[in-house]
């Protein structure tokens, strides 16, 4: 059986859409993914064998993000200013629309409840199967399904707009 290690390095390109996927920016996705292989590999002695290493990674993932967005509620917002200006030389409507459908959907999907939006990112964005998911998250099949149901219509209500899905 590989190391932990060597598992980790197979699973890093999922994990890290993940990452970036909570945290809304590929920047600090990878902050995030650095973090989780950090703690995964200082405490890699504690992992259960008989447990599926991406499960495990992706619970120290989530973990590791909910433990910053306390943080951040206890600092107060902060603005990067370089994020406040859009890149010289960027015209054209469709590199803009691109642009505000992507805002939308990464807004709805960060307002999403915690479980829809976990179910919509490993079956919408990552291509995992619904029994994938299911045991990913370790939740029910069904579940699974309603989650992704709620998810994808409240998804089309906030960037599509109530009038467009009639």
């Amino acid at each position: 059986m590989a190391s932990v290690g060597d598992q980790l390095i197979e699973i890093l390109p999922k994990l890290r859409r993940f990452a970036c996927s909570l945290a809304g920016t590929i920047s600090e996705g990878d902050d995030l993914l650095q973090n989780a292989v950090e703690r995964a590999l200082k405490r890699q002695a504690s992992f259960d064998s008989n447990r599926k290493l991406e499960s495990w990674m992706y619970a120290i993932t989530k973990n590791i993000w909910i433990d910053e967005l306390r943080s951040r509620k206890r600092r107060g917002i902060t603005v990067d200013i370089d994020d406040q200006y859009g890149l010289q030389g960027e015209d054209g409507r469709v590199i803009t629309e691109q642009k505000i459908m992507t805002e939308k959907v990464l807004k709805a999907m960060n307002e999403l409840p915690e479980r829809q939006h976990l179910v919509a990112y490993h079956v919408l964005v990552d291509g995992n199967s619904y029994k994938e998911t299911a045991t990913i998250l370790d939740i029910p099949l069904g579940t699974v399904m309603s989650n992704l149901s709620r998810a994808r219509k409240t998804l089309a209500k906030k960037v599509l707009g109530e009038g467009l899905l009639q």
